[in-house]
């Protein structure tokens, strides 16, 4: 009996070390399991922040000096309208400046070539509202609807139409002095009143609209020169 006894008290000790042991075994992987569930989530690897666009390189920095026949102080405000509109004018090689300081008897509208500092002059007519007497001099500027003077400050060349003056350009103004230039149809076209001639019969070119009216022998020149997505700059300092 004390055999037997022995025997099954054996056997009983083992299936409770088993039992343990197999508790033991779940209890462990609970508790990896436990502490996988709650390991923090690895962070998000940030996006790249994207870079900021540069404005376009305003090309008049590499201008020479002053081109000839400039008044300086009217092409360094040039220079600055061209930068404070950069980024709404696509080209920066070439610009133009309408110095109405002179008299319509004089070439007074200056294509420039900033790579080069090369400038072309054609004559150019200012507005009736702009020298009521005709006296070949522009007195004032006017933004105004129904003005019919000459506006000053930058301008974009925009696109080209055929209206009641032939072939024409449309202007954009960018500043507050000349942002109703669209609406008043201030644009670049030909004229018989700004041909050469008139000069020598005159003394002085005729008057537009506010328009910047050239010669009808200088029209496609001018447009071949300037083109559209370029500044007109028009002042009197």
């Amino acid at each position: 009996m004390d055999s037997l006894d022995t025997i099954q008290s054996r056997r009983a000790l083992l299936r409770t070390a088993l039992v343990m042991a197999s508790g033991a075994a779940v209890s462990a992987c609970a508790s990896r399991t436990i502490g996988t569930a709650m390991a923090p989530a690895p962070l998000p690897v940030p996006a790249p922040i994207p870079e900021i666009p540069k404005a376009p390189e305003v090309a008049a920095a590499k201008v020479p000096g002053v081109p000839a026949g400039i008044r300086p102080e009217l092409f360094k405000k040039a220079l600055a309208a061209l930068n404070r509109h950069s980024m709404r004018i696509p080209s920066h090689d070439r610009i133009a400046i309408a110095d109405f300081a002179s008299p319509s008897y004089s070439p007074r509208f200056f294509v420039v070539n900033l790579g080069t500092g090369q400038v072309e002059r054609f004559l150019v007519a200012h507005g009736i509202g702009s020298d009521p007497q005709h006296t070949g001099l522009l007195q004032r500027f006017s933004n105004e609807v129904n003005s019919e003077a000459t506006c000053e400050g930058a301008f974009l060349t925009a696109d080209y139409y055929v209206g009641k003056h032939g072939d024409s350009q449309r202007l954009l103004g960018l500043d507050p002095t000349n942002n109703n230039a669209l609406d008043r149809a201030i644009v670049v076209h030909s004229a018989w009143y700004a041909n050469t001639d008139m000069i020598g019969r005159h003394g002085k070119l005729g008057r537009s609209q506010g328009c910047f009216a050239v010669g009808e022998n200088e029209l496609a020149k001018l447009f071949e020169r300037l083109g559209p997505g370029r500044m007109i700059y028009s002042a009197k300092v």
